[in-house]
């Protein structure tokens, strides 16, 4: 790990003049090679100089672009909880009857965790940390009260409807929703050699998300 006096030591390189740059694409790449790094070796494990290798470029151009290993890691979390968020909008909840919503969500979460195994990870990383850098971004619990802000509506709108019962939180639901999701994805392989079931399975995966849509309405039904 690159301490803050050896990163110091190092002259700050910007981009190169004479060709073309594009410090959002730079910065993506960056951020996607830093996952991989992350996703493979931890926060702790993690080095500056194997991201630079991935990115063919050097580690005086990471810290350019983000001034240190640890600021690295918590975009990381930021892109990676802002694309599940960013997603989340496009589904057009509020447009749908609440049942169908809540079943549209529930296989949109299901799908993603299935989907991205690197998502799963990270998160599992930073609970080892105890949510030390999540809790540094003020971005990710903004990001976050809009899914809350969305179930909150659909919630009340079934209520009103008389199709869900009352005293429904929507933290508590997201929990639920999520929980099974996560699980699935982040013990598969424990949860799979002791039980020998293959998670990843299509028949599997296609039984575990009807029976999590399920127990979902269920719990809701008034």
């Amino acid at each position: 790990m690159t301490t803050t006096a050896e990163r110091q030591d190092l002259p700050v390189e910007a981009p190169r003049k004479g060709r073309k740059n594009n410090p959002e694409k730079t910065r993506e790449n960056i951020l996607q090679a830093a996952i991989t790094e992350f996703v493979q070796q931890g926060l702790s494990g993690a080095r500056v100089d194997a991201i630079a290798e991935r990115m063919h470029t050097s580690k005086r151009m990471i810290y350019y672009y983000f001034g240190s290993k640890e600021q690295l890691y918590v975009e990381v979390l930021e892109k990676l909880y802002g694309d599940i968020r960013h997603t989340e909008g496009k589904l057009h909840l509020a447009e749908l009857e609440p049942r169908e919503a809540i079943r549209r969500l529930v296989e949109f979460t299901f799908d993603h965790h299935d989907r991205n195994v690197d998502f799963v990870r990270i998160v599992s990383i930073e609970n080892i940390h105890y949510g030390e850098y999540v809790k540094q971004s003020n971005a990710i619990r903004s990001m976050s009260t809009t899914i809350l802000d969305a179930m909150g509506e659909i919630i009340e709108r079934g209520q009103a409807e008389g199709l869900f019962r009352a005293g429904v939180n929507a933290l508590d639901l997201h929990l639920l929703i999520s929980s099974f999701c996560f699980y699935r994805v982040s013990n598969r392989n424990t949860f799979g050699q002791i039980f020998q079931i293959d998670l990843t399975d299509e028949e599997v995966k296609a039984r575990h998300k009807a029976m999590i849509c399920e127990s979902v309405l269920r719990y809701l039904q008034a």
